[in-house]
């Protein structure tokens, strides 16, 4: 039986191709790609340097694998987060060592935030030199573990292809997450015998798929029970595709549902049943709702301080709750939860479907729970003045709903123009949604669209973003033209760090500390630079008509700066600390709280 000894055949020609087989074993190089060919990989997004010099033209020396030469690290990693959200295949980056490595650490975070599976190749400089403040050293493992599902560092060519296929199914399985393989140069340059054929074993990495049937059952009888049921949803059904067992299920049983930020899509958008976004920017009935519902029902989502801010206030209020979450960590962390269903959501919610078909059970009647939620509907908290002579930002993304019928990926930046996105646009299909949810992350809105364009070639991608947030990330229509990448980018310029300048006016007394924008580019010239073409609109009445001959440009990456009024903000808001029942409606709120 060969031993893992016997597979290396060393760097060293005299004692490598005496038999005169070398040429047939592949080096290092060689076999991380032919691992990302085994994972059916198509596209890799990555930054040349020294370190991976012999990765790079391993990639070079074939076509299946394509590589996307972005302009900045960071860029990669955000377009590889934003292939897998949209696709659920696992992004790769490839960033070399150094400043290759911190430069990707922002798109690490970022994706780590959201569960977000990604497998980040990083070079190394030799492992010789390891230690030594060799050039363009840094602890890659070091320096990225708090943001990574689990981190690799190479030190055996015979180790390689095992290590790759690990990071795969870790980044895959259970909560998803980054991966980081730190590959020492040598490594790439060592050769050994190629197997990508033996099962991967992780030791004490078992994730549990199947929800405990008796904890079914038991949440089942709540739910039929409840006078005041609600559905609460989040990016855990996005990512393991459970939306169409989420829609059966909120059908079926008739209860009101409501998204997180990240869970947008999960639930059909245009559905009677659906109270819209909940949480700090949430709808006035999606937050009355959860303060006021007798039974409640968790979905892949955690509670986090922008949808439930402050526990102790809703604490206070008599809730039984059900939380179902691949990742046991995440119930009862934030909350005290009732019944734990710890198992993959897509199947939890299917062996829950095959419970409410086998018991043909009826749940209770809750007609006057409906009429208190048409009550608080009725506010129209997200109704906002008509557009006159400034255009409104909650019209454009309206009118981009309806001129793309809803139907568009929609990547977004972070700020105002994010959070208009989240409550005007309305999404009936999962992974349609993509944008930076637990980190915040600004500049990721146009590489976030070169992957999802990536990942599906022909559909319609629109990036949704700020005069501040496009800026981050701006060199990224070099890779659009490179590339002939064609989103449509909705640019929604109101001169100001938006929501800096939001919660300043509500917390800082209109203390305008630096939110504010006195030396922007002509965009259009800008955009024209780099062989796109550019359009600036800034009357109420061309916003329709200039988005229909945009998206008309199929062939054309078009950036729409659309000058909007900068007195606008992202209401309904609940303030830091405050209820979900304690809502700003819109600032004659805030001006009454004064």
């Amino acid at each position: 039986m060969e031993t893992l000894e016997d597979s290396i055949v060393h760097e060293n020609p005299a004692a490598s191709v005496s038999d005169g087989t070398c040429d047939d074993v592949p080096t290092g190089a060689e076999i991380v790609v032919r691992c990302l060919i085994e994972e059916g990989v198509e596209h890799v997004f990555g930054y040349p340097g020294g370190a991976v010099l012999n990765i790079y033209d391993a990639l070079f020396q074939q076509d299946i694998v394509t590589h996307v030469l972005v302009r900045h690290e960071q860029a990669a990693v955000h377009a590889a987060d934003a292939y897998s959200r949209s696709s659920n295949r696992v992004g790769v980056a490839l960033v070399t060592s150094g400043p290759g490595v911190t430069n990707a650490v922002t798109g690490i975070a970022t994706a780590y935030m959201d569960s977000i599976p990604l497998v980040v190749l990083s070079g190394q400089v030799p492992l010789s030199v390891i230690g030594q403040d060799a050039f363009q050293e840094c602890d890659a493992v070091g320096i990225t573990r708090p943001c990574v599902k689990h981190s690799f560092v190479v030190r055996d060519v015979r180790q390689l292809a095992a290590t790759i296929k690990k990071a795969f199914h870790i980044a895959r399985t259970g909560r998803p997450g980054p991966v980081l393989v730190d590959i020492p140069k040598d490594i790439t340059t060592s050769k050994c015998r190629f197997d990508y054929s033996k099962p991967v074993s992780v030791r004490s990495y078992k994730p549990n798929t199947e929800g405990h049937p008796g904890q079914i059952q038991r949440a089942l009888k709540m739910l039929l029970k409840a006078k005041r049921p609600l559905i609460y949803t989040g990016g855990g059904v996005v990512l393991a595709d459970a939306a169409p067992e989420l829609n059966r299920l909120v059908d079926r049983l008739g209860h009101p549902c409501t998204n997180t930020l990240m869970g947008l899509g999960g639930y059909k958008g245009t559905s009677g049943n659906f109270l819209g976004m909940l949480g700090l920017h949430g709808t006035y009935e999606a937050n009355m709702a959860m303060h006021h519902c007798d039974v409640l029902l968790a979905i892949g989502a955690r509670f986090d301080d922008r949808v439930i801010g402050n526990t102790a206030h809703f604490a206070r209020q008599a809730h039984k709750i059900i939380h179902i979450d691949i990742d046991p960590t995440s119930i009862s962390k934030r909350v005290k939860v009732d019944v734990p269903i710890v198992g993959d959501v897509k199947a939890v919610l299917t062996q829950m479907l095959a419970q409410l078909d086998e018991q043909a059970s009826t749940p209770a009647p809750v007609l006057d729970w409906w009429k208190e939620i048409d009550a608080w509907r009725a506010k129209g908290c997200l109704k906002y003045p008509a557009a006159d002579k400034a255009i409104k930002p909650q019209f454009v993304i309206e009118q981009l709903c309806a001129v793309t019928g809803g139907n568009a990926f929609i990547t977004s930046d972070v700020g105002q123009h994010q959070m208009w996105a989240a409550q005007y646009y309305k999404f009936n299909a999962p992974r349609r949604w993509i944008n930076s949810g637990g980190l915040g992350t600004m500049g990721v809105g146009l590489p976030y669209a070169m992957g999802v364009q990536l990942a599906h070639p022909g559909s319609t991608v629109a990036c949704v973003t700020g005069e501040a947030s496009i800026q981050m990330c701006i060199q990224e229509l070099a890779t659009c033209r490179q590339y002939r990448l064609t989103p449509k980018i909705i640019m929604l310029n109101n001169r100001s760090l938006g929501m800096v300048r939001q919660l300043q006016d509500v917390y800082n007394s209109s203390r305008h500390s630096e939110s504010y924008m006195d030396a922007l580019p002509d965009f259009d010239r800008l955009a024209e630079s780099f062989g796109h073409v550019g359009m600036t609109i800034e009357n109420p009445g061309d916003v329709a008509a200039s988005l229909r001959e945009a998206f008309q440009m199929k062939d054309r990456l078009v950036f729409m700066n659309f000058i909007t009024d900068e007195a606008e903000s992202v209401w309904p808001m609940i303030e830091a600390g405050k209820g979900l029942n304690e809502m700003l409606l819109g600032a004659h709120d805030l001006d009454e709280a004064v």
